[in-house]
């Protein structure tokens, strides 16, 4: 995600869009922080310190993503015709656990990374019929052996971080305490969510409501290698 939406994501969460604070706190004109997010020019570093403050994250954070707080995450939807307007490609980033959690999510068996694709807005028209917006998508690199045959370790999967609730049964990517899963989850009445795994020498376990539990993403499609 560019500079300019990531701070328009931020004060449209903490002001509802309201410059005037912002602005006020980093000695500026309203007229400047509006330049920044239409334009998106980039304020000079000691400005990116006063606003990476004024939102409670780090400046790192604030350039390039990660450590932004949950309710501060509402997703800002680009659409196709946007992408087309702009550039022919489009970057699909890794998802980057590390803002959720500070020191990251252990993935378990996790064989090295995929860090971006390059696709055409053709691709992302006739490959992903659903999803939050073109900036939600990012790719996740398949770690562990229990959804192997839906996918094996170190293959790509495309997920929606605009998802963050289990709102129906669906595979998804998430985290309990500091450990990241990706499961089929399914809401059972009067038991809750039960993470189902692919590999059946995996047993089904159950997300206790007393549990640490966050999703970061719906998946979207896996691709599942074959060596040859």
């Amino acid at each position: 995600m560019e500079f300019k939406y990531r701070l328009k994501q931020l004060l449209d969460a903490k002001d509802s869009g309201n410059m005037t604070a912002l602005a006020a706190h980093c000695g500026v004109s309203p007229q400047a922080v509006q330049q920044w997010i239409t334009k998106g020019l980039m304020p000079r570093k000691g400005r990116l310190e006063l606003i990476a403050q004024y939102f409670g994250i780090t400046e790192s954070a604030l350039v390039y993503g990660g450590d932004i707080p949950a309710d501060m995450r509402e997703p800002v939807v680009i659409s196709i015709r946007d992408y087309k307007e702009k550039s022919e490609e489009i970057e699909i980033r890794q998802y980057n656990t590390g803002g959720a959690m500070g020191h990251g999510v252990i993935l378990r068996d996790q064989p090295g990374v995929i860090q971006s694709w390059h696709v055409s807005p053709e691709w992302i028209q006739k490959n992903v019929k659903h999803h939050t917006g073109i900036d939600n998508l990012a790719i996740v690199t398949g770690f562990g052996d229990s959804m192997r045959g839906m996918f094996n370790p170190g293959d790509p999967l495309l997920v929606d971080r605009g998802v963050k609730s289990v709102e129906f049964d669906s595979v998804y990517f998430f985290r309990v305490g500091d450990e990241g899963f990706i499961k089929r989850l399914q809401r059972i009445p009067g038991e809750g969510i039960v993470a189902i795994s692919e590999n059946k020498a995996y047993k089904e376990w159950t997300i206790k409501p007393d549990m640490d539990f966050e999703v970061f993403a719906r998946i979207l499609k896996v691709w599942c290698s074959t060596d040859f």
